[in-house]
């Protein structure tokens, strides 16, 4: 009765379908997984923008990673901006979605060491071959207030650090990669700059992050659950529309056909 099963066309459907439940279960728990580390995000955010600010240099020093748990927290320094050595960061966007670039630039400390500060956006203005003309922050000792941020990498951001860029643009702000232009020690991390605020709002500053929305990814779990579910459910609602076509279609075969009446 269900010897067809065996049959090439549906040994390779019966496997396929074997082989879905478990994929589909996999991705529903990378879904799971992506909610979670939302969640934990959201919430390291959210007590970092509430704490008070700390002093840079008592959560980061030269050649440290910032931790999960500092992302985003705020600190402050004292010392002066060197604008000389000043680079932009190329394919940045502001909250308009308009394509330009963050300034980075060092901030010296009274003892010597570097805090790399991202003083926020400016347009690009369709160049982008060119170092652009970039507003001065203000000059003097002063004391910056900012937003902790761990080094991008390439493996993280996604981002390609792209060789061969024009003069004094980078692809990603990594404080290892500035020790090493600057010949200082720099600091670990940066800090996005959130006060004091520019003169004329330029650079803008960069907003705090969105940390209320956690996504759909735990609905794509569920779903991808479901749908792992409805493969059995598929594959038994299809064996038996197949063995009552083959029970029909038997049953054609094997019943003799009407004779026509004689005249």
């Amino acid at each position: 009765m269900y010897r067809f099963l065996l049959s090439r066309q549906w040994v390779i459907l019966t496997l396929l379908m074997l082989a879905l439940i478990p994929t589909m279960i996999e991705l529903g728990f990378w879904q799971l997984h992506r909610h979670e580390h939302k969640v934990a995000l959201n919430t390291v955010i959210s007590n970092s923008l509430a704490a008070e600010p700390v002093s840079a240099e008592s959560l980061t020093g030269p050649g440290r990673h910032v931790r999960h748990d500092d992302l985003y927290r705020r600190v402050t320094a004292k010392g002066t901006f060197d604008t000389a050595h000043e680079v932009v960061v190329r394919r940045r966007t502001n909250s308009d979605g308009e394509v330009g670039f963050h300034v980075l630039t060092p901030f010296v400390l009274d003892d010597g060491r570097v805090l790399v500060v991202n003083r926020g956006w400016i347009p690009a203005n369709d160049v982008q071959t060119a170092f652009p003309k970039v507003p001065a922050p203000a000059k003097g000792e002063l004391t910056v207030t900012g937003r902790l941020m761990a080094d991008e990498t390439t493996a993280d951001s996604g981002i390609k650090n792209v060789q061969g860029l024009p003069d004094r643009q980078v692809m990603l702000i990594n404080s290892g990669q500035e020790a090493e232009r600057l010949g200082k020690q720099v600091l670990g991390g940066y800090i996005e700059q959130t006060s004091p605020a520019p003169k004329g709002g330029s650079p803008e500053l960069i907003p705090d992050p969105e940390h209320s929305d956690i996504g759909p990814h735990m609905a794509y779990a569920i779903q991808w659950w479901l749908f792992s579910a409805g493969v059995p459910v598929g594959w038994v609602v299809l064996v038996r529309r197949e063995r009552r076509d083959r029970a029909e279609a038997a049953e054609k075969a094997t019943t003799p056909e009407a004779t026509p009446a004689a005249v």
